[in-house]
């Protein structure tokens, strides 16, 4: 399974909207009104939709969980990094003086313009279609965060038993928060990392899930998917996450980096205990839903849609899946191609034959010995998969993702977050375009100048 978050909303791999790089406070940004998410596609066929836990789709108005088809939702406008913005966290050393508490480290003489730093941001926004967006719980203390994550947990199974009993089909996202880059008030596992304290919290929850389907007499009627994130984050991560069978980790296009867990659970439909081997991509999950939803007619036909349809793979098991290739992008680098058990890396090559890195997954999982003569075969295949796929996007252009100032419509909102919702700079008092300022940032990639009044 290879994972990104707007590509299982939109069923498009994240190049195509803008929407693949890691949003920080603030982000001026997030998925676009146009793009058409999994929420409004089966809403449209009549599903009551949800969505729980690390949106991660952006700060602007138009991003907002609410504003993308879900009928209702607790979400992260960005990740759980933020969890750590909070003064004790500065005090303990944990980020560094670009923080979001400058007031916690000594008056720097030399720091001549103290308005660029960012100062408060949101957490986790809550509300529903058509009604006002509210800023749930300030985060002044790790404890609220703690309380969002189970809310998450506790409104996913509030959703799933109001409309077993309205007897209306529904669609729920649970994305957990899972962990916090801040200290867990008590740890449960010997290793102590945060993925592994995040996951001993979260797997109690699923068994729950599975036997309150089951009571509520809907378990066949209802389609359980549980899978990874993309990957570990072993680049400058926290304690705990390390690579494990395959190397790398996010951001990267080796198989560490996107190749990840998941399961599927859907009794008398899937069959139990089986281990499946095809390749699934995030966003065939787009597809498959809509499949299984009676939810085709809705899903738009004037830009390009990756996920393919993967019920066969579901209903029939191994060996069944429609898919046997994977375009990989670091950011929006073309980084890499899968196709069967073979891989080859278009970043990192040398000059010449020397350098290709062809690599066998069957054999070598974890890219370390690439190799050019046994796979001088596979040459042609992988260049005319990517002159197919790079002819296809000049034919359907990648689109930006939406821009703007962060956290407008929030009905609840702080007075720091207020400001941060309205321009630095007036128009006309500085020789530029504020909003074209803010605008070409995003082109430097995403860790641009602050431009919340504060």
């Amino acid at each position: 399974m290879y994972s990104k978050p707007s590509g299982a909303m939109t069923g498009r791999i994240p190049v195509r909207n803008g929407m693949f790089n890691v949003g920080f406070p603030y982000e001026y940004g997030g998925l676009a009104k146009d793009e058409v998410t999994m929420g409004e596609v089966l809403g449209e066929a009549g599903y009551a939709t949800a969505f729980y836990g690390k949106w991660h789709l952006g700060d602007v108005e138009e991003s907002y969980a609410t504003k993308q088809g879900f009928d209702e939702a607790l979400w992260t406008p960005y990740n759980q990094v933020v969890s750590m913005y909070l003064p004790q966290s500065e005090i303990a050393g944990a980020l560094a003086a670009t923080s979001f508490s400058p007031e916690t480290f000594p008056h720097d003489p030399y720091d001549l313009d103290k308005g660029w730093r960012p100062k408060g941001t949101v957490w986790h926004l809550e509300g529903t279609k058509g009604g006002e967006v509210r800023e749930f719980l300030p985060p002044t203390d790790v404890k609220n965060w703690y309380t969002a994550m189970k809310q998450e947990e506790l409104r996913t199974m509030a959703f799933i038993e109001k409309n077993a009993v309205a007897r209306k089909p529904f669609y729920v996202s649970l994305w957990p928060s899972l962990i916090t880059f801040g200290p867990f008030p008590d740890t449960q596992t010997l290793s102590r990392g945060f993925l592994q304290e995040g996951l001993v919290r979260l797997d109690p929850f699923i068994g729950k899930l599975k036997e309150r389907l089951k009571e509520l007499g809907i378990a066949e009627n209802t389609l359980v998917i549980f899978m990874a994130d993309n990957g570990p984050m072993t680049h400058n991560g926290p304690p705990g996450m390390v690579e494990v069978l395959f190397r790398g980790g996010k951001g990267d296009y080796l198989e560490g980096g996107v190749r990840v867990a998941a399961m599927a659970s859907w009794p008398g439909m899937i069959e139990p205990g089986q281990t499946v081997g095809d390749i699934i991509h995030i966003t065939d999950l787009f597809t498959t839903f809509a499949r299984l939803g009676g939810a085709t007619e809705y899903i738009p036909t004037d830009r390009i849609i990756d996920g393919i349809d993967q019920t066969s793979l579901l209903l029939n098991g191994d060996a069944h899946s429609r898919r046997d290739h994977v375009h990989i992008y670091t950011g929006e680098i073309y980084a890499a191609a899968v196709k069967g058990r073979f891989k080859r890396h278009w970043m990192g090559e040398l000059p010449g034959l020397s350098g290709a890195s062809f690599y066998d997954l069957y054999n070598d999982p974890r890219e370390v010995q690439p190799k050019m003569l046994p796979m001088f075969p596979a040459k042609g295949m992988f260049a005319t998969m990517k002159a197919r796929h790079e002819i296809w996007m000049e034919k359907y252009p990648n689109v930006d993702e939406a821009k703007g100032l962060p956290f407008t419509g929030v009905a609840n909102a702080r007075p720091e977050t207020i400001r941060a919702s309205k321009p630095r700079f007036r128009k006309g008092e500085v020789p530029f375009d504020v909003e074209e300022v803010m605008k070409r940032s995003r082109e430097y990639e995403k860790f641009e100048a602050d431009w919340g009044i504060k």
